[in-house]
C-alpha cells in the first residue's frame, strides 16, 4: 500500500515511524515533511492545504490512503474535496468531513454538540461581536478565574485564564473586536475546572472505535507549569491518576456517547478523535475535542503501540475497525521536547543539531528540522521530541533526559520536570 501523510511536524514523523514498520506499508511520502521523516520516508514538497496539487500527486503515485495529521486542511473540507472527486472515490483518507471538523475548528459548535450527547464539560456561554455587554454581564456572575476562547482557530493562541475581572473585561472586548482575526469574533466563556488534565485518543470509523494509550502534556514553557502557553514541551503515557475507575467513567461518559453523536449526526468520519479531559473530584470532563492526534501526545502514545497502525487505519477508511483489535504495551513512553531559545515568543531558524548520530535507547521526533548541505537545521519553535520507552516513567524518563543532553543546537531549551506531577 502507498501512504501519503500530510503535515511537517513531529506527530506526522511519529505517524510516518509507526506506519512504517507495517508490513503492507510499501510506498511512503510525507508532505512537506522534515529532516526526520526524510530518513524513512519521501518528503514532498506540497502544502496539506493545496487540494489539486494533492490530488495530481495522489493519482501519480497511486496512493492507496492519505493520513491528514494537522487541523487546517480537515477544517478546510479536505475528506469532502477527496470523497466528492470521482477520480479519486478510490483513495482512503483518515480525518473527518469539515461538518465533523468543526469539532474543533468551532469551539461554539463543540459544546452544543457536547449539549445535545449529555457529555460532561464546563458551563458556559457564547457571544457574538455585537454582544459584549452581554458577555460582560455573564462575567461578572462567575467566579475567578475567567476562562475565554476564540471560537475559532488560533494556532493554539486563542484561550485566556484570567484571574482579573476587568482584565477579563478588556480582553474580551479585544477578542469580539478581532484581536485573533476571525477566530475571536464569536466568543466562548467558561467556568473554571481545577483538576489534572489528561489525554484520551480513539480511531474511528464513524460508527465503532479503538481507544488509544492514555496520555497527559506539558504547555507551558516554564518548570512547574508556569509560564506562557506552548505547542507542547513534553508528555507522560500512561498516567498514573487515570485509574480503572477514572477510565471506565471516561469510555461510558465521553468516549462511547462522542461516537454514538458521530453516527447519529452521520458525519464522514475516519479519523483520529482526540479528548482533551480533566479530572475534576473524580469525574471526567471535556475541556476539548480535536479531530486528529495532538502534539506531542502523539510521540508517547505510539511508541505504546504493539499492533499494525496501518492496519487500524484502513479498518477505518474502509468502515471496518469493529474487527480491529489493538494491542497495547504495558511499558511506559516518555517525550522531552527540545525548543528554541525565545519560544513560544520569537526565536532564531537555521541553528545546526549537532549528536543525533549518538542516541541510543530513544526515538527522536523531528518537530521543526530542515535538511541543508546534509546538515540537520532547526526550522521552529519546538524542534525535536526525544521520546524513550521504559518499565517505568523514571526509567523512561532518564532515557529521554539522557537523550537530550546528547543533542546540541545553538539556545536548546527543554524543561527538567516533565512527569513532575505525577
Amino acid at each position: 500500500m502507498n501512504v501519503l501523510i500530510l503535515g511537517g511536524g513531529g506527530r506526522e514523523h511519529a505517524l510516518a515511524w509507526k506506519i512504517k514498520q507495517s508490513e503492507n506499508c510499501e510506498g511512503l511520502f510525507v508532505a512537506p515533511g522534515n529532516a526526520g521523516t526524510a530518513q524513512i520516508a519521501q518528503n514532498i514538497a506540497l502544502s496539506p492545504e493545496d487540494f489539486p496539487a494533492l490530488k495530481q500527486f495522489c493519482l501519480k503515485e497511486n496512493i492507496q490512503l492519505v493520513v491528514v495529521g494537522p487541523e487546517a486542511p480537515l477544517v478546510a473540507g479536505i475528506v469532502d474535496f477527496f470523497h466528492q472527486d470521482e477520480e479519486l472515490k478510490e483513495v482512503g483518507i483518515i480525518g473527518p468531513d469539515k461538518r465533523a471538523a468543526a469539532l474543533e475548528g468551532s469551539k461554539k459548535y463543540a459544546k452544543e454538540f457536547m449539549a445535545k450527547y449529555e457529555i460532561p464539560t464546563a458551563a458556559y456561554k457564547s457571544f457574538n461581536s455585537d454582544e459584549l455587554a452581554e458577555a460582560e454581564s455573564f462575567l461578572e456572575s462567575l467566579n475567578p478565574p475567567y476562562v475565554l476562547k476564540a471560537d475559532g482557530l488560533a494556532a493554539g493562541k486563542g484561550v485566556l485564564i484570567l484571574e482579573d475581572l476587568a482584565e477579563a473585561k478588556a480582553e474580551t472586548a479585544a477578542m469580539l473586536k478581532g484581536k485573533f482575526g476571525e477566530a475571536s469574533k464569536t466568543l466562548v466563556i467558561e467556568e473554571f475546572l481545577g483538576g489534572l488534565e489528561y489525554s484520551v485518543f480513539a480511531i474511528t470509523d464513524g460508527k465503532n472505535h479503538l481507544v488509544l494509550p492514555v496520555a497527559k502534556d506539558y504547555k507551558r514553557i516554564g518548570e512547574g507549569d508556569t509560564g506562557l502557553n506552548t505547542g507542547g514541551m513534553g508528555a507522560v503515557s500512561p498516567v498514573s491518576f487515570v485509574d480503572d475507575t477514572l477510565w471506565q467513567r471516561t469510555l461510558e461518559e465521553v468516549v462511547e456517547p462522542t461516537i454514538k453523536g458521530l453516527s447519529e449526526e452521520n458525519y464522514d468520519y475516519a479519523g483520529f478523535v482526540f479528548f482533551g479531559l480533566i479530572e475534576v473530584k473524580g469525574a471526567p470532563k471535556v475541556i476539548e475535542y480535536n479531530v486528529r492526534m495532538g502534539d506531542p501526545e502523539t510521540e508517547v502514545v505510539l511508541p505504546r503501540i504493539k499492533s499494525d497502525l496501518l492496519s487500524h487505519l484502513w479498518a477505518a477508511a474502509e468502515g471496518n475497525i469493529a474487527n480491529e483489535k489493538i494491542e497495547i504495551s504495558s511499558d511506559f513512553c516518555t517525550t522531552v521536547m527540545a525548543v528554541s531559545e525565545g519560544y513560544p515568543g520569537s526565536y532564531p531558524k537555521g541553528k545546526e543539531i549537532t549528536g543525533l548520530n549518538n542516541l541510543s535507547d530513544c526515538i527522536p521526533f523531528h518537530a521543526g528540522t530542515k535538511l541543508a548541505d546534509g546538515k540537520v537545521l532547526s526550522a521552529g519553535g519546538r524542534v525535536i521530541a526525544l521520546s524513550a520507552m521504559g518499565a517505568n516513567k523514571e526509567a523512561a524518563l532518564a532515557k529521554s533526559y539522557a537523550a537530550v543532553k546528547t543533542i546540541c543546537f545553538e539556545g536548546i531549551q527543554y524543561r527538567n520536570d516533565i512527569g513532575f506531577d505525577l
